[in-house]
């Protein structure tokens, strides 16, 4: 831990957020400035921000920003590569739209028989349902 000067937790700094924050931050300047009165500067803003999210996007498919999810200590440093980006991350929603979907995401591995995490129990109610609802005391 001493190596990561001071700071215990994967902050999450990467390339990708921080590109994407900079190009964002300039898009959401022209579009104040389109606000106040300059009618190109909210266009500009507009394609700038969106140019942001395709940034931050291709960046993290190129392997310079992370999955969800904490990291490897031996992987919080801004400059690191993330070397699986390529066969795509669990639960990321950037990779399955570039069409990376992982074998199985870790986290929902169980054993054969029992119930994954987040099924409901048989007999329970579903919530969001009446049977829900009309179980739930408070409503």
């Amino acid at each position: 831990m001493s190596e990561h000067k001071g700071h215990q937790y994967d902050e999450g700094h990467t390339v990708a957020g921080w590109g994407g924050t900079a190009v964002a931050t300039v898009g959401a300047a022209l579009l104040g400035v389109g606000v106040c009165g300059w009618t190109p500067g909210t266009w500009l803003g507009l394609v700038v921000v969106v140019a942001a999210a395709l940034l931050t996007w291709a960046l993290h498919l190129t392997g310079w920003g992370k999955a969800p999810g904490p990291r490897p200590a031996d992987q919080w440093g801004m400059g690191t590569r993330d070397a699986s980006a390529r066969a795509g991350h669990p639960n990321c929603l950037g990779c399955r739209l570039a069409g990376r979907r992982p074998a199985a995401a870790p986290d929902r591995i169980a054993a054969p028989g029992a119930p994954l995490a987040g099924t409901p129990v048989s007999g329970a109610p579903v919530p969001g349902t009446r049977a829900a609802d009309a179980a739930d005391p408070v409503s």
